[in-house]
């Protein structure tokens, strides 16, 4: 986490949450979403702009990544400044980029060391690291199918639906506090 950031918690240690601003897709991209966004529905529901504005700023994008991290209950999200904002998930709070040297890199830049891999009905492959679980990038399956061939992963079959309550994540925080 940033110093600033660490300075402005400290400073203003009761600045409110915030929920449904921010949301990570299944390829690593952050998207911005306004009250007009979130009104046409959740981020993962498919409705045409209900994703929000793809964020393209490359100092905002690492900023966040630096300040990604998850709270106790499973809920990922950025801390900005004082405030934590929650983020809605597509499909998994991390999303892995494999190297060819055999090395395992999350959205945000970090590098991590695979625990357990996963697929789910349609084929998806996930991996569970010590940084957190994520699925495997859609343009790296091709390079993982070939790890897999040579045993270096043996895949678990699960169903997708129950990968949150499995490896501990909260898809939608702003869910949550809605039913409460």
């Amino acid at each position: 986490m940033d110093d600033i950031v660490r300075q402005a918690m400290a400073k203003w240690p009761h600045v409110p949450n915030c929920y449904g601003w921010l949301g990570l897709d299944v390829r690593g991209n952050w998207y911005m979403r306004d009250d007009r966004v979130q009104a046409l529905g959740s981020f993962a529901s498919g409705v045409p702009g209900s994703k929000g504005s793809l964020l393209q700023h490359e100092k905002l994008i690492e900023f966040i990544q630096r300040n990604y991290e998850a709270d106790d209950v499973g809920r990922w999200y950025f801390q900005n400044g004082p405030q934590r904002v929650y983020v809605e998930l597509a499909r998994t709070p991390l999303v892995w980029r494999l190297q060819s040297d055999g090395a395992v890199i999350s959205h945000t830049g970090r590098q991590a060391q695979v625990q357990q891999c996963v697929v789910d009905a349609e084929g998806l492959l996930y991996l569970q690291t010590d940084l957190g679980f994520g699925l495997v990038h859609t343009q790296d399956v091709l390079l993982a199918a070939d790890w897999i061939e040579q045993g270096k992963w043996q895949p678990r079959e699960m169903l997708a639906a129950d990968l949150p309550q499995q490896f501990d994540y909260v898809l939608s925080p702003q869910a949550q506090v809605d039913q409460a």
